[in-house]
């Protein structure tokens, strides 16, 4: 992929319009919907913007030590309100799993299982 093709890469990427993409890379406004649309088959170029946006999908979205910190602060920042830090400090104990659910059956549990063994016998 030559600069000019990694331009319009870009620029799509950024804007979803290929016809402005194209323009802005230096392509011909008189064709550039048209050369957009070849650019977009180009397999190398189509490879490269896949692979740039899930580069920045993943720069936007939080992982859980991001979450974890954040919520840390929140318990220690003495400035917030007493119920958000106790918010906080809950999600950080349920992620931990230091609460446990539980719960409690009642009825027949009984299960009855027929098994039927290679010659046909049942267990």
């Amino acid at each position: 992929m030559n600069e000019k093709q990694r331009r319009f890469a870009d620029y799509y990427i950024e804007t979803g319009n290929i016809t402005e993409s194209a323009v802005r890379a230096g392509y011909s406004k008189n064709y550039a919907n048209a050369q957009g649309y070849k650019l977009l088959d180009n397999v190398g170029i189509r490879k490269y913007i896949e692979e740039r946006n899930k580069q920045l999908e993943s720069q936007r979205i939080a992982n859980m030590t991001e979450v974890k910190e954040f919520w840390t602060n929140t318990i220690r920042d003495e400035e917030l309100d007493y119920k958000d830090r106790l918010k906080a400090s809950e999600y950080i104990a349920k992620t931990n799993a230091a609460f446990i659910d539980r719960t409690e059956q009642t009825g027949d549990m009984s299960i009855n299982i027929n098994v039927k063994g290679s010659k046909g016998n049942e267990h």
